[in-house]
């Protein structure tokens, strides 16, 4: 919540907790759907028709109904050819896209947030024609046989397809998609002896990697230059095995008085996983200077950075020169109220997709166990002290003991919940300011230091291993 007098006004916490009409009957479309492919569309079994149908049936008042009842009357027949299994996964990326709007716009009704004018999507050059349709081949041989019937073999068929789209920047995007959705499927074989299935995230990759291999799909998003201040929210961290991603959060105030809005910048890189905690940092601040600025609490003066439409900085440290000291919740109580959201590129409509910068203030913590909650205006907002990185002096306990927050409203699993990237504690009577990114410039933390030591070992043996392999 931000006070009135400061520019902004009370969030309706009590809209998060409302029903969204019509987000119950879509999602059970595509959970329907998502079920069918567990068996394959080779020899359907009559639930999996049903669930087809309801896929059909859902996008029925639309511009896809015509060419998806026809592609869902040939699936359940076993019949479905490339273009039918397009239209499914069309149709089950229309119907999450809308999931997507209707949960933004109840945000922005929440947060009196002005929402993004949404960008025309730029369409690329046909590519390379006949690499995207080996992709779509290999995708449709996976919807035919199912996750049940995966075995290494089916899923191997990928590789020769990345290898020759991984040289051309124009289809690394889809390349890298299918790569990792290889891997994570080979790692499942077989099939047949799963126990679990992750049905919507598999269902997820296979639909965006379908529509990806529609030429001109994968389009470049427009760019513009922006001049002006920027001012960081927060750092929200994502680590993995073999891989980091960092993306800074801000307010972006343009040199020309325009109005504010909400921006991004992100980096992402591979690492070995003996690189864990603190380590990361080192692997990210070279590709990144915002990380540092973020981290020691500075703005950013920008002159003609690229920007997308969507509200991505196409990060260059030739546009860009540290400023002024800003705190991070001066800026969330002054200037995010104000900020326009940015918009969401067609593609990316999806309800993982969201991540509202907000502050919340006055609330109360409630507790349960390891779960942590706060209460608003005695409505209950549920927070994610899962997704708080090690890499930070951030903790659940900090985030306990809060009586400020900045972090990211998302919708996971039905509800809307809250990523804390920082909060506003006491510590010794007086009142501080805790960031999950404090060490992404550098720290003198103890803890911090001992890991960022253990990452710096580990990259100089791993170098010198790779340089002695190279050298024979």
């Amino acid at each position: 919540m931000v006070p009135d007098h400061q520019g902004g006004g009370v969030m309706r916490t009590d809209l998060l907790t409302e029903p969204v009409d019509g987000l119950d009957e879509a999602l059970a479309a595509v959970d329907a759907f998502d079920r069918a492919l567990v068996g394959g569309l080779l020899r359907p079994q009559p639930a999996q028709a049903t669930g087809l149908a309801g896929l059909a049936d859902a996008v029925a008042g639309s511009p896809l109904a015509e060419r998806v009842a026809e592609a869902a009357a040939k699936a359940a027949a076993g019949a479905a050819g490339e273009e039918h299994l397009v239209a499914l996964a069309a149709a089950r990326t229309a119907l999450l896209g809308s999931v997507h709007d209707a949960l933004t716009a109840r945000l922005d009704e929440a947060t009196g947030r002005t929402p993004g004018d949404v960008a025309a999507p730029v369409a690329g050059e046909p590519t390379a024609p006949n690499l995207l349709a080996a992709a779509r081949s290999w995708l449709a041989d996976l919807a035919r046989a199912g996750w049940q019937g995966l075995d290494h073999e089916l899923v191997s068929g990928s590789a020769p397809v990345v290898s020759a789209m991984l040289p051309d920047p124009a289809l690394r995007r889809l390349a890298t998609l299918l790569d990792g959705f290889a891997t994570e499927l080979a790692a499942s074989c077989p099939g047949a002896t799963l126990e679990r299935i992750p049905l919507r995230r598999w269902a997820d990759l296979w639909s965006r990697a379908m529509l990806l291999t529609l030429p001109g799909a994968a389009g470049a998003p427009a760019v513009a230059t922006v001049t002006g201040r920027l001012l960081p929210l927060g750092v929200d961290l994502h680590e993995h095995a073999t891989a980091a991603q960092a993306q800074v959060h801000a307010v972006f105030e343009p040199a020309d008085g325009g109005p504010a809005r909400l921006v991004r910048a992100g980096v992402a890189v591979p690492k070995p996983d003996t690189v864990v905690g603190a380590g990361v940092w080192q692997l990210l601040r070279p590709h990144l200077s915002l990380l540092a600025a973020a981290g020691e609490g500075l703005a950013m003066e920008l002159a003609g950075m690229p920007v997308t439409a969507e509200g991505d900085l196409l990060w260059s440290d030739e546009h860009a020169r540290p400023g002024a000291a800003a705190d991070a919740f001066a800026t969330a109580r002054v200037a995010l109220a104000g900020a326009a959201a940015a918009p969401t590129a067609p593609l990316d409509r999806h309800p993982a997709r969201i991540a509202l910068p907000v502050l919340l203030e006055g609330y109360t913590v409630q507790q349960d166990g390891d779960a942590v909650a706060f209460a608003l205006a005695g409505h209950r907002l549920a927070v994610d002290t899962d997704r708080i990185p090690a890499a930070g002096p951030l903790t659940a306990e900090a985030v306990a003991a809060s009586s400020a927050c900045i972090g990211l409203l998302r919708w996971d699993a039905g509800a809307y919940l809250l990523q804390p990237l920082a909060v506003e504690t006491v510590v010794k009577k007086k009142t501080v300011a805790v960031h999950a990114g404090a060490w992404a410039g550098g720290t003198t933390d103890k803890a911090g230091l001992k890991a960022e030591k253990a990452a710096t070992d580990a990259v100089t043996v791993l170098r010198e291993r790779a340089g002695r392999l190279l050298r024979k």
